[in-house]
């Protein structure tokens, strides 16, 4: 797999706090503007056992399947895009009682990853760019300010 993102970032809620967040993936939309809705299976937090599918607000849809699962720790699930696996990665470290990094990996593979790859994350940092301040303020319970092009 080809390291394509990794994205660093603290919220100042606890790791189960921080966890129980992002685990409400039909939630995504409300921060993640490029993401229309989201369709979980099982509905709900995520689990082992989740798939599901975000409708993006491009028109484009992006399946996945969750590949990997530690509760409290981390979450992978991977998808298609072309002809290429991409592998997103969610981890979760607490810093102290109050505060939890989170940290973001996208990799890939597949037939031309290294040029396809770079092309997709290209597009997918400009949507981190805006997603993860939105995000970082609302776990921390603070009112994000919406860039223009959200």
């Amino acid at each position: 797999m080809l390291l394509l993102i990794r994205r660093e970032f603290e919220v100042n809620v606890p790791l189960e706090q921080a966890w129980k967040h992002l685990a409400r993936v039909e939630s995504w939309p409300r921060w993640a503007k490029h993401i229309r809705s989201v369709e979980l299976t099982p509905s709900g937090e995520v689990t082992a056992q989740t798939s599901g599918v975000f409708h993006l607000s491009s028109g484009l849809r992006a399946k996945f399947t969750m590949t990997a699962f530690e509760p409290a720790k981390r979450w992978k699930w991977t998808g298609d895009f072309l002809w290429l696996t991409i592998d997103y990665d969610h981890e979760f470290q607490a810093l102290d009682a109050t505060h939890t990094l989170m940290i973001w990996s996208v990799s890939c593979a597949g037939f031309g990853a290294p040029v396809f790859g770079r092309v997709f994350a290209a597009i997918y940092n400009r949507n981190l760019d805006r997603a993860i301040p939105n995000l970082i303020a609302e776990v921390n319970g603070t009112n994000a300010t919406p860039s223009p092009s959200n």
